[in-house]
């Protein structure tokens, strides 16, 4: 794909452009972009005539930066691109994007096609996406190491107020919040008091493992996990053998995220309440 003002930064003349344009070395495809060589284009071929046709410093993003990083699907019929805020493009098939806040930081190229950055597409896509497809592209961005959620995390707070930093940003606390040891107690204790438990051990070794909360009268172990991304193998191998251990044992044993401690405790009460009760009556009934 070329644009004519790229040919006239070459050299050619208006005329020399219309003599390739009239023995099929270029094809129009859009005002003042060809293909060359074949007028076929693939997929790729769209989304560069579409930036060209939208100008200097245009770039694809949002849904179809989405695509193009392949981290989520375009939306609708038309192709996505951002342009800055000084420019109002309009071609037939293309969404435009006046933005005022692009910086050389939220743009790149990938396939050679300009495209705003996958962070920049992450903001962008909190706009306009629901929590799980949110969540499924920021795990297709990590999947594909374009981006990890920590280092997400980390890049937005330099863009607070920006439009979809803040539901970004709240998606990515839920995931990743982690409660100190202190107020992990101060916040699950009362869920569990409240749920009809008594006062479990906390920190004690158990099978081998140091487990977060242990009813020694229901045998009833309850682990949390600070962070639900970037577990690594290792320690998911020593979660699994934890799990084993404890089960094993004749334990029965629950894990929960400390954003559920946080931001569930209805479900997570509710959880305690039923496991409590399905084992006290296994205790009589023993």
């Amino acid at each position: 794909m070329v644009a004519k003002a790229q040919l006239l930064g070459l050299g050619f003349s208006l005329s020399a452009i219309r003599h390739r344009v009239a023995i099929g070395r270029l094809h129009p495809v859009r005002r003042g972009v060809y293909a060359v060589g074949r007028p076929q284009l693939t997929r790729y071929g769209r989304w560069m005539a579409a930036v060209l046709s939208c100008g200097p410093a245009a770039a694809l993003s949002h849904t179809s930066a989405a695509a193009l990083w392949r981290i989520g699907e375009e939306g609708g019929d038309r192709i996505e691109v951002s342009v800055p805020a000084r420019r109002a493009p309009r071609q037939a098939g293309i969404r435009v994007h006046r933005r005022a806040t692009l910086t050389p930081v939220d743009l790149g190229t990938h396939r050679r096609i300009p495209v705003t950055s996958p962070v920049r597409t992450l903001i962008d896509l909190a706009l306009g996406l629901d929590c799980a497809h949110l969540e499924a592209a920021i795990n297709a961005a990590d999947k594909r190491e374009l981006i990890d959620p920590e280092s997400l995390r980390t890049a937005l707070e330099t863009l607070a107020g920006q439009p979809g930093v803040a539901i970004l940003r709240e998606l990515l606390d839920r995931r990743t919040f982690v409660l100190t040891d202190s107020e992990l107690e101060r916040r699950f204790l009362p869920i569990a008091r409240r749920a009809g438990l008594s006062k479990p051990h906390t920190g004690q070794r158990l099978n081998g493992f140091k487990v977060d909360f242990y009813w020694l009268d229901l045998g009833l172990v309850v682990e949390t996990d600070g962070l639900r991304y970037h577990r690594t193998p290792a320690e998911q191998a020593r979660d699994r053998l934890r799990d084993q251990a404890h089960t094993a044992a004749g334990l029965t044993h629950l894990r929960f995220t400390h954003a559920q401690i946080r931001y569930e405790p209805d479900y997570v009460g509710a959880t305690l309440a039923s496991v409590a009760r399905r084992l006290a009556r296994g205790s009589r009934a023993a």
